[in-house]
């Protein structure tokens, strides 16, 4: 498919946006991971205060291995930090920090976008392993059934990550803002930290279409979306 210019044409500007959406977040990261906040709170500390001030008492934060690691587990309650967010008080740090005690949040709050996409990680992980293969052996064997079959099971991955974007959306917007609320980022901190989360909320965008043309391109070619060529 490679040698497919229709398939280079669906693809092409998905990866495009990929590419940009990582270089803009390692670009914003490594710009503001230089750039100190005033109070000094390291990452670590920042996300633990967001969390005090929620309530929340049963959520661990613990480092993290690996560059740009940080994610939050609602089954363990453990918020892990890579070791460039946890004991850094940079402002990209901070921001990345409080961005993760915001899944927290929603978490404890039963924010139900959130409660969804857990929902939906069984089918998501099922579509992403075979659904691809599927749909490309459907198309090897001129099986438009087979690709439809294939096309369902990788909408599960579509579909789990449209509903991602709003819960990465809602947890960026509650860091800026409550980072800010709390002090952690004066007001010409928080430029920064948009800029860093702005970034990281872009890559979301780029996984969603990617998968979107890919489902569109295996559909086209089989038939099963505007007649076939």
């Amino acid at each position: 498919m490679l040698f497919d210019p229709i398939y280079l044409l669906f693809i092409a500007p998905a990866l495009l946006l990929s590419l940009f959406a990582s270089f803009a977040t390692k670009s914003a990261f490594k710009k503001y991971s230089q750039v100190r906040t005033l109070r000094g709170l390291t990452g670590a500390q920042a996300a633990q205060l967001l969390l005090d001030q929620a309530g929340i008492r049963d959520v661990s934060i613990v480092p993290h291995r690996g560059y740009l690691s940080d994610h939050y587990n609602p089954m363990s309650k453990q918020l892990a930090l890579s070791e460039p967010v946890y004991g850094s008080t940079s402002v990209a740090a901070v921001g990345v920090a409080c961005h993760e005690a915001g899944h927290a949040i929603q978490h404890a709050q039963g924010y139900k976008p959130m409660w969804l996409r857990s929902v939906l990680v069984p089918t998501a992980n099922i579509g992403s392993s075979i659904g691809y293969f599927v749909m490309l052996g459907g198309l090897l064997l001129s099986s438009a059934g087979m690709v439809m079959v294939g096309a369902v099971l990788f909408s599960a991955v579509l579909l789990f990550q449209v509903v991602t974007l709003p819960v990465e959306f809602d947890a960026s917007a509650r860091a800026k803002r409550l980072a800010f609320q709390y002090g952690i980022v004066t007001d010409g901190e928080r430029a920064g930290v948009s800029r860093v989360l702005n970034a990281a909320a872009l890559t979301y965008v780029a996984a969603a279409v990617s998968s979107l043309m890919t489902l569109l391109y295996f559909l086209l070619r089989a038939g099963l979306l505007g007649g076939r060529d």
